[in-house]
């Protein structure tokens, strides 16, 4: 058994073709945890969610409103239920926590899909409020004092502050979430602790610029256990996605597995087929 690895990628809210496209690559992944994230209500997220239970993975899968997003965890290794989305009151389903068992002893992985915005003002408080709440549950869920070494992963729609290209539509409270991650909660990004100055982009805009917007931070002992953490850019490239994934692999071996077979050959085909 290799050491623990994780994915995170954003599906775009996939129609069920496209799911199940999309799941035709995550059978040929190796990681054994991925955070998916802009997941909805739909027959594109119960498509994939479905799949990888028919498969003897095991699934989170909060359900968002129906205009709303959230994400998901399929894993194939056994997980106990972490309760941080409890601690949130505003869209808490764009939170999913599991707690995964090592040779290190308890790892917390945490799933998040933050909120986009736009100019107006209620779009900008609604980011605001949902990285405001979700820094709070993030101290409230003791990262620190658990003894559970904690991995964040996902879309978290904010920007490190040094940034290149920089880009000046990003407000002070963006920027202050993602510094908390390290200042007040601890965690190191770990990209940026295995590559300190490589540019490299997770979402390309229409006009061609590049943004980080997919990320993983983790806890100072998990920083020092990182084997790999890179971007992945074939989903974006293929169009499976407009974004590319980020895989993280700790050398710290996971203390069991599931029964699990191909997520992709365990899956009924589409309805639109």
């Amino acid at each position: 058994m290799s050491g623990l690895s994780l994915m995170t990628f954003n599906i775009g809210s996939p129609s069920e073709e496209r799911a199940h496209r999309q799941l035709a690559w995550l059978a040929t992944r190796h990681e054994d945890v991925f955070v998916l994230t802009e997941t909805r209500q739909s027959d594109g997220c119960r498509h994939l969610a479905d799949a990888f239970r028919t498969a003897g993975w095991a699934v989170v899968y909060p359900k968002p409103g129906p205009t709303e997003y959230g994400v998901m965890i399929a894993s194939r290794l056994p997980i106990q239920p972490d309760p941080i989305a409890a601690h949130l009151s505003f869209l808490p389903e764009r939170v999913a926590g599991v707690l995964i068992s090592t040779a290190m002893g308890l790892v917390r992985v945490i799933g998040a899909y933050a909120p986009t915005r736009d100019a107006t003002a209620e779009r900008t408080e609604r980011k605001r409020r949902w990285l405001s709440e979700f820094s709070t549950a993030l101290g409230a869920n003791g990262l620190r004092d658990s003894g559970a070494e904690t991995v964040l992963l996902g879309d978290l729609n904010v920007l490190e502050p040094d940034h290149q290209p920089s880009y000046t539509t990003f407000r002070w409270f963006e920027y202050d979430f993602y510094r908390g991650l390290t200042d007040k909660h601890g965690l190191v990004d770990a990209f940026r602790h295995t590559e300190p100055d490589l540019v490299e982009h997770s979402w390309i805009g229409r006009t061609g610029d590049g943004y980080r917007y997919d990320h993983a931070h983790c806890t100072k002992k998990l920083a020092a256990e990182i084997e790999e953490c890179e971007y992945v850019h074939e989903p974006r490239t293929t169009r499976l996605s407009d974004h590319s994934a980020l895989t993280l692999t700790f050398s710290a071996l996971p203390s069991d597995e599931l029964n699990t077979m191909d997520p992709f050959e365990a899956a009924s085909p589409p309805t639109l087929f």
